[in-house]
């Protein structure tokens, strides 16, 4: 059984963030179709090939028509015409000569004859050329996720591939098969939303030497064990990581997954992450998402703000993840440690105290991370 770590000894943070992403090497490109690249993390600055539309086009269905010849017509002083103008689609190029469309109620017939009785700007409701986007303009810079919207602008400005950096992560459920398989799954769907390429998920009895085996002929970039971190005498995840490689760190101040650690194996970082849903969604956060940022090549993502409706309490010393739930007004504090799966269910995104902290008053803005 694994010695109990004493609360004063728990690794801050910071630190393990430090220590666990310290050397590690973005793993290598690959080239992907654009739409098969959303979450990843692009490798390298893609710019736009050329302008974007090439010519002026359409920007809505109307009547295309040169602007000189119908500035200042109204329903007092409409503007005879002598044939009807062209008709567009949105999307299509002007004809020669026009620069302008007007919607469809703009024109009356009269006796016959076509007449303009409202104008419009110059340019209105065209979309002039690079209007979308200028050749030789940024799309997506290296180190940034790509989203559906960049994925769109990629597509729309001539790239059918995108470099990207995925890393391979391999899930370990330790114990009995059922909880921490489950537990497992649902950090396998989160990692792969976050822009891993694959997060396959095995199953591992509580035995040392099978685990450390499991550990060491993991195909994938790093591993992440799930179950087996406390001092249980079935808690085997510590001993095996030790057997199979090193054991660089076991128990973190990040409540509530104070039982979370992180070693290597074959020089492939591995992290320890506690069976409880609560406790593996935390660690995940805490720790899973730098590590899968380091080997990416990911820039830190901006977080967003909002003011808390209920004030949360936390204990000095120790940072601790709390789960919110995002209503109109703001983030209602659900909790942390010992979260029951009715509350979990609730919940929306997570707000991480530092340990100088007591908590936040209500109605304070604070950063919140997406799950």
């Amino acid at each position: 059984m694994t010695p109990r770590t004493a609360s004063a000894a728990l690794l801050p943070l910071d630190e393990a963030r430090v220590r666990l992403t310290a050397g590690i090497v973005p793993v290598a490109t690959r080239k992907v179709p654009v739409w098969e690249a959303v979450g990843a993390v692009c490798a390298e600055d893609v710019l736009a090939q050329a302008d974007l539309p090439g010519m002026r086009v359409a920007a809505r269905d109307g009547y295309a028509v040169d602007f000189i010849r119908m500035a200042g017509a109204s329903p007092y002083a409409p503007v005879l015409l002598a044939q009807e103008p062209a008709w567009i689609e949105a999307g299509e190029p002007l004809p020669p000569g026009a620069d302008t469309v007007l919607p469809p109620e703009a024109l009356e017939a009269v006796s016959g004859r076509s007449q303009i009785v409202a104008d419009a700007p110059e340019g209105d409701g065209t979309r002039a050329p690079g209007g979308e986007l200028r050749r030789g303009a940024l799309v997506v810079r290296a180190g940034r996720r790509i989203t559906e919207l960049s994925a769109l602008a990629l597509a729309a400005a001539g790239h059918g591939d995108v470099v990207v950096r995925a890393p391979r992560i391999a899930l370990l459920a330790t114990g009995p098969e059922g909880p921490a398989r489950a537990v497992s799954h649902m950090l396998a769907k989160i990692l792969t939303r976050a822009g891993a390429a694959s997060a396959d998920v095995a199953s591992v009895p509580d035995d040392s030497a099978t685990i450390g085996e499991a550990l060491s002929s993991a195909a994938a970039d790093a591993v992440f064990m799930v179950g087996g971190t406390g001092f249980g005498r079935t808690d085997l995840s510590a001993a095996a990581l030790t057997r199979a490689g090193t054991l660089a760190a076991h128990g973190i101040a990040l409540r509530p997954c104070e039982t979370a650690g992180f070693g290597e194996v074959g020089g492939r970082p591995v992290l320890m992450l506690p069976g409880r849903p609560e406790a593996a969604l935390a660690a995940c956060l805490g720790l899973g998402r730098p590590l899968l940022d380091a080997l990416s090549g990911a820039e830190p993502a901006p977080l967003s703000r909002a003011p808390l409706l209920r004030k949360i309490s936390s204990v000095i010393g120790l940072s601790e993840i709390v789960f919110v739930r995002r209503v109109s007004d703001g983030l209602e504090p659900l909790g942390s440690a010992e979260l029951p799966l009715h509350r979990l269910l609730q919940v929306d995104e997570a707000v991480l105290v530092p340990p100088d902290r007591e908590g936040y008053p209500e109605g304070m803005p604070v950063s919140w991370m997406p799950l």
